[in-house]
């Protein structure tokens, strides 16, 4: 139980730090009216003694007009300080928030390829988005709701103990009940919340997958089928917010049941003194105002124990995550690669214990190009994926320029790379931001691009030209229009490496001559590395190297590996027939 609060108070201390420190001077003027607006209630109870006693049974008629002036007054300063307390503190939960959210796309974003691999984007938006929202508005809640109720208890209580010591440990009699469910509901809740997260993060990857695959769910009549296994998550969350929402429940009603005890008791005590005179009604009455107040507080205050604990598991989650390290890092090197050679030297690199490359050794000589070759599942793709650094590999050693990848910074490395593949991906946004991705260029750059791309070709008939929307995943665009796309911002990446993945292989024959003259005309005078299944765009090459299971086979020209007769010559005659 110490470890569980001890856990919770860091968390929360660490938020501080973070996120709310930066906004300390308008928390500590929003807690000033908070204190005020709290401190009503009391002087508001303590104003009923003179109103029953000098008005009510007195006859001070004069008295009327102060007493409930300064009631009016005080009602006045309640709804002001409300105001202005709710703004600020509103102001501070939002800023927290957009922070938090920032903070943490910046984080995932450099995060190693295996954390994609564990956590679908559905999940990731959840933590993203859902954790930060459920921790958003704790400290709203907590400081203008629960310091506000705090503080009313306080006056209330102190306004209490004036009138009557003894009246006021009457009322309080049944106050330890609370502490041992208090306690359970705690760790209930906090447990729930925890499994609660999980279920809303398979919810959001759910709705992912189904609206990202709509066509493939369409037309293999799966509509029932994701509306069903859709329709068992969301019924998980319903069925754990539902026993949440009544456990939570508890604490207020058991708050109820006490605050009935202590009235009992102090109509037991305190009116027995009224009727005999030894005390006024005045006195009654602003006793009984006061615990009468105190009884909305305490009840939220009861049902704050499930907030508490909802938004520290919504924390915890942000935190796992914000703790996580990047292995891949870089190097110090931030000056360029003297030249753009590529050389592997027995690079070895395993998925899930499944051997992927198995001692990789070639050389892609600067300015020429090279070709990858080979079956599906030789480790063709993977070679580009060593060479941006996405992935590291278990032994060997890879080289840009006769220096080691890992010396160079990670975005002096990316910056020598321009790729295109097959799977061109495009944001939902113009074409104009998906070639320029965020870099200023000018016009007439960004025009000899798009005119370089074959671009120009379809933009320029379109009403809106470079400022159509590319639609959800470039879902707007034919797929040779999105590989131009890819190209065009290639063009004007205009890096010193040319990395090919089957740019071509998912076109029809009018769209793969376009993009492949636009492909040929962007690798003249480039260090350029081809990965392609069709070997007629491969023919032209410097050299092919043939991969198989991970390790290279044979190398040389086209013309070299046909009279060879081996592995390349069977491919060939694989896809052109014997001839």
């Amino acid at each position: 139980m110490a470890d569980r609060i001890h856990r919770t108070a860091n968390l929360f201390a660490r938020m501080w730090r973070d996120y709310l420190h930066p906004y300390s001077g308008r928390i500590l003027l929003a807690l000033l009216f908070l204190v005020i607006e709290g401190s009503t209630l009391g002087l508001l109870s303590w104003m009923l003694k003179p109103l029953f006693d000098r008005v009510f049974v007195g006859g001070d008629t004069d008295a009327i007009w102060w007493v409930g002036g300064v009631i009016f007054a005080l009602f006045l300063i309640r709804a002001a300080t409300f105001v202005i307390n709710r703004s600020l503190m509103t102001s501070v939960s939002l800023a927290v928030s957009t922070s938090m959210q920032t903070d943490l796309l910046r984080h995932i974003m450099v995060l190693d390829g295996g954390f994609f691999q564990q956590n679908p984007p559905g999940a990731l938006i959840e933590r993203v988005q859902g954790d930060s929202i459920a921790v958003q508005g704790v400290w709203s809640t907590f400081i203008a709701g629960a310091g506000r109720d705090m503080v009313s208890l306080v006056s209330l209580f102190g306004v209490a103990l004036a009138v009557d010591p003894w009246w006021t440990m009457a009322a309080v009699v049944g106050a330890p009940l609370l502490i041992l469910p208090t306690l359970v509901v705690q760790r209930y809740i906090r447990r729930k919340m925890r499994q609660n997260r999980v279920n809303a993060s398979q919810r959001a990857t759910r709705l992912d997958e189904v609206l990202h695959g709509i066509n493939a769910v369409k037309l293999n009549r799966m509509e029932d089928y994701q509306a069903g296994r859709f329709a068992q998550i969301v019924t998980r969350i319903r069925q754990a917010e539902v026993k949440m929402s009544g456990i939570g429940a508890t604490v207020p009603a058991l708050v109820d049941v006490v605050t009935g005890l202590g009235f009992i008791g102090v109509l037991a005590l305190g009116g027995a003194e009224v009727t005999r005179g030894e005390r006024t009604v005045g006195d009654f009455m602003s006793f009984f105002t006061a615990m009468a107040l105190a009884f909305q507080p305490l009840r939220r205050l009861g049902a704050l124990t499930g907030t508490w604990q909802i938004a520290a598991a919504s924390l915890e989650r942000i935190y796992a995550v914000l703790d996580m390290r990047p292995t891949i890092v870089s190097g110090p090197r931030r000056e360029p690669p003297p030249d753009t050679t590529i050389r592997f030297a027995d690079v070895r690199l395993a998925y899930d214990n499944h051997p992927v490359l198995n001692g990789l050794s070639f050389t892609a000589e600067a300015g020429k190009t090279t070709a990858l070759v080979g079956p599906s599942g030789a480790g063709k793709s993977t070679v580009f994926n060593l060479l941006t650094r996405l992935i590291d590999p278990e032994s060997g050693q890879i080289t840009l320029g006769g220096v080691p990848l890992r010396e160079f910074d990670l975005g002096v490395l990316r910056d020598q790379f321009s790729t295109v593949s097959q799977d061109a991906a495009l944001f939902d946004e113009t074409l104009r931001e998906n070639i320029l991705l965020g870099r200023e260029q000018d016009d007439e750059a960004l025009r000899r691009a798009i005119v370089a791309a074959h671009v120009a070709d379809f933009t320029d008939a379109l009403p809106m030209g470079l400022d159509t929307p590319a639609g959800p995943r470039g879902s707007a665009l034919s797929g040779g229009q999105r590989q131009r796309v890819a190209i065009a911002r290639a063009v004007l990446r205009n890096a010193p490496v040319l990395l090919l993945d089957e740019a071509t292989s998912a076109l029809d024959a009018q769209s793969e001559r376009v993009v492949q003259q636009a492909l040929d005309e962007l690798s003249a005078g480039r260090t350029t590395l081809v990965i392609a299944h069709r070997l007629s765009t491969v023919r032209q090459a410097d050299k092919i190297v043939v991969v198989d299971a991970g390790r290279v086979v044979e190398e040389g020209d086209h013309d070299q590996l046909m009279a060879q007769g081996g592995a390349y010559a069977a491919l060939v005659r694989l896809q052109f027939g014997e001839e």
